[in-house]
């Protein structure tokens, strides 16, 4: 038996795989938010900030579809960002009907003090580790990031993904 091409053993090993991974980042997750700082700003408004310390200034439609939320939230974080001095707004330089939203360097100096302190306390934590995990976490580093950007990059081949996952 053959699912997509795919000889089933091999097809298997990826779902479980997939299954040890998914199960690896909740734990990931709780570990995460074990060592966030407690500064007021949550880890939508902190990915927020990241995302656009990344990729640069963005409309809000796009920066609100990439972060999973409705465009309404999204103008409301920004909102907030902005009364903050962390995000600003400015008029599209190709388009003036269009606004970009961007980060400023307050907030990228936040984002900077976060990543320190969470750092600190996760170096706390792998000092617990042996020679032999801190080698595997090491190596793994590039997978991780592989994975972290090989993300499907829009809802709709997600949909198509999940459409076809259930047939």
């Amino acid at each position: 038996m053959e699912i997509s091409g795919e000889p089933a053993g091999r097809a298997l090993e990826g779902r479980a795989l997939a299954a040890g991974i998914a199960a690896g980042m909740e734990r990931l997750v709780r570990l995460f938010r074990s060592i966030n700082t407690a500064d007021g700003l949550s880890l939508t408004a902190a990915a927020t900030l990241a995302t656009l310390e990344r990729s640069g200034p963005c409309r809000l439609t796009s920066l609100a579809a990439g972060e999973g939320v409705t465009q309404p939230a999204m103008t409301q974080l920004i909102a907030r960002l902005q009364d903050a001095g962390l995000a600003d707004r400015a008029a599209d330089p190709h388009d003036g009907r269009v606004v970009q939203v961007g980060i400023t360097d307050q907030g990228r100096a936040l984002l900077a003090r976060r990543r320190a302190a969470r750092a600190e306390r996760l170096a706390l934590i792998l000092d617990r580790l042996g020679p032999g995990e801190l080698a595997a976490l090491e190596a793994a580093l590039p997978a991780i990031d592989a994975l972290a950007n090989a993300q499907l990059t829009n809802s709709s081949d997600l949909q198509d993904t999940m459409i076809g996952a259930r047939r």
